[in-house]
């Protein structure tokens, strides 16, 4: 296994990592569960360490693909540079992850505050790592191309529902 194999699949556990992560943070915030709280910041940092994975492997994977007809150079570059965003906020999640573990172990009154950062966080981290996973899909996945989906349906292509 190369890093490009571990690149492809260890690219989604950010991205839905950082979404279950919150919604359970969210939920456990608002039952007040500090089992529920505690369980989702292992599963944004679980999230946070996928995210470095998948960055560090990035460069490889670009080496496979960077030469294969029909690739484009400009998508690659556009995919690298998001993913810098999305690797800091979910870095950053990850931290306040941990220290809200701390907090809620040693009942801090910095564990609400905690919390809170760590939900804004990970939600812009969501949203930063969808959009890393989004650019990420057209390098080799032209159909989430802009527009190409709804142009090959509007040509009577995918799904035009004529079967005949």
């Amino acid at each position: 296994m190369d890093q490009t194999h571990i690149h492809l699949l260890i690219t989604h556990l950010p991205v839905f990592g950082s979404l279950l992560g919150t919604l359970i943070l969210g939920y456990g915030m608002w039952k007040k569960s500090n089992t529920t709280v505690i369980a989702s910041y292992y599963v944004l940092v679980i999230s946070a360490l996928g995210a470095v994975v998948a960055y560090v492997t990035g460069e490889g994977a670009e080496e496979t693909v960077e030469n294969i007809q029909g690739v484009s150079e400009k998508v690659i570059e556009q995919h690298a540079d998001f993913a810098v965003f999305a690797l800091v906020a979910l870095i950053a999640v990850g931290v306040f992850s941990l220290l809200g573990i701390f907090a809620r172990l040693t009942a801090s009154t910095l564990a609400k505050p905690a919390a809170t950062v760590a939900l804004l966080l990970g939600i812009i981290s969501f949203g930063l790592v969808a959009r890393t996973g989004y650019l990420g899909g057209q390098i080799r996945h032209t159909e989430i191309a802009s527009g190409a989906t709804q142009n090959a349906v509007d040509q009577g292509g995918a799904d035009s529902g004529d079967d005949d």
